[in-house]
């Protein structure tokens, strides 16, 4: 009797010990939030302004100043550095390309509008689009390998992008020939800068893409209309999104994309997008295998997503790896945003997502899941592949719904499940499948309501 005593207490205590284990864990992780704040500082820049005007922008929306805000940028970097302003009106241009030591300071009331010809974003540039590396249609506001720039101000950025000009390209030859071309040339290993694409390839362009920078800053304008992603910080450090409003219908119009990224900051920001309103990535299939660049160190904070595939979704262009998320005190309400969370990735695209925090979330409504973890993500692209992915180590707590389709909607694979996820202290109410769990393990509920029913 003593010994199953002793039995008992023993496996008490083991099962105590796990559990605050696992709440350790959480807190333990979120103590590295102000470790990650310390290490992300904001560009500062001289106070010195370039007006564009005086160097032969018009601001009628009509007349191309893409020559006069180049020679704006070039007269602020050779100077040492400042703020290149847009003033109040409405400006036309092509491309913008950004050096070291550039604040592109678009002012309240003022509007650049974006050409819809594509000739005005050549010649290409190398970029990334969807996971890959190619030479393509240049962003409409670029930097490559620069220190030290930014994008802000009260003004409007408008990509005017619309299914009269690039939003069209999906439906046509960019999903049906040119993005097969590129998946191609990522599977065969093709070096990057021989990708060539551009005219006649029909791949849209980021509105804006920073790669391979280091302290970074997007804050206060409004995006709208972009012709693809609306950010794309990509192999970059040092970033912070602050303030910032993105607003499109348009296919594939993510939000916030930091890809192969670290140290960046998103906050206070407003998404109402096509796609996912902030999607994490690190390369797709080779090409994030060979850059072998996770993205890590990223922070979340008190922003408002609207429509939107998710909230906060991390791949599916993930096959370098992420690790080291912090999401909190976010608002997310639309019968238009699917997930709260979403972490995607399949046997082709493989990498390893792990340490991923989630707190403080009030969730209105979503049409699908407010958690879904699929590692099955486009399974046709997946057949015949074996990389495995990797999910684990995922604390979800204080998080509150009024509707979804699912509570969690979770797919491993046979060969690698998820696991090691726990979520505490949420309410999910309105749901209305329950939860669909396949190829998981470690799954712990801890003070959780369904639909008013305590689930342990």
């Amino acid at each position: 009797m003593k010994k199953l005593l002793l039995i008992f207490f023993l496996v008490i205590s083991f099962i105590s010990s796990g559990s605050f284990a696992q709440k350790n864990s959480s807190n333990a992780g979120w103590k590295n939030v102000n470790k990650i704040l310390a290490k992300i500082k904001a560009p500062v820049f001289p106070k010195k302004d370039f007006d564009i005007t005086k160097y032969g922008a018009v601001a009628d929306g009509k007349t191309l100043c893409t020559e006069a805000i180049a020679k704006a940028v070039n007269a602020c970097a050779k100077a040492g550095g400042g703020r290149v302003v847009v003033p109040k009106g409405e400006f036309l241009t092509g491309a913008i390309h950004l050096k070291s030591n550039v604040n592109l300071h678009v002012s309240e009331d003022a509007v650049l509008k974006f050409s819809t010809n594509p000739k005005d974003y050549l010649p290409v540039v190398l970029c990334g689009w969807e996971g890959s590396v190619c030479m393509n249609y240049s962003p409409l506001i670029y930097a490559y390998g620069q220190k030290n720039i930014a994008v802000t101000g009260k003004g409007i950025i408008d990509g005017q992008a619309s299914n009269e000009n690039w939003w069209k390209w999906k439906k046509s030859s960019g999903d049906k020939e040119s993005r097969p071309r590129l998946l191609k040339l990522n599977d065969e290993k093709v070096p990057f800068e021989k990708r060539i694409f551009g005219a006649g390839y029909y791949l849209r362009p980021t509105m804006i893409e920073f790669m391979k920078c280091k302290n970074i800053l997007i804050q206060g304008v409004t995006l709208k209309d972009s012709p693809f992603w609306f950010m794309h910080p990509f192999l970059s450090t040092n970033i912070t999104v602050d303030g910032v409003k993105t607003n499109s219908s348009g296919p594939n119009t993510d939000g916030c994309d930091p890809e192969a990224c670290s140290y960046v900051l998103i906050k206070d920001c407003v998404f109402n997008d096509g796609d996912d309103c902030i999607a994490i990535k690190s390369g797709r299939n080779n090409d994030g295998r060979k850059l072998n660049t996770p993205s890590k160190d990223i922070i979340v904070k008190d922003c408002n997503m609207k429509d939107g595939h998710g909230g906060v979704s991390i791949g599916s262009e993930i096959s370098g790896g992420c690790h080291d998320v912090y999401v909190e005190n976010c608002e997310m309400n639309s019968p238009a945003l699917d997930r709260m969370l979403r972490i995607k990735s399949n046997a082709k695209r493989g990498g390893v997502v792990e340490n991923i925090f989630v707190r403080d979330i009030k969730v209105g409504e979503v049409a699908g899941a407010i958690v879904e973890l699929n590692m099955n993500y486009d399974p046709p692209e997946a057949k015949g592949y074996h990389f495995k992915p990797v999910m684990k180590d995922i604390f979800i707590s204080n998080v509150t719904s009024q509707k979804s389709r699912y509570c969690l909607f979770v797919e491993g694979l046979a060969n690698s499940k998820v696991k090691d996820v726990f979520i505490s202290d949420c309410k999910f109410d309105g749901v209305k499948d329950g939860s669909k769990i396949s190829n998981a393990e470690n799954i712990k509920m801890k003070d959780v309501y369904i639909n008013g029913k305590l689930t342990e």
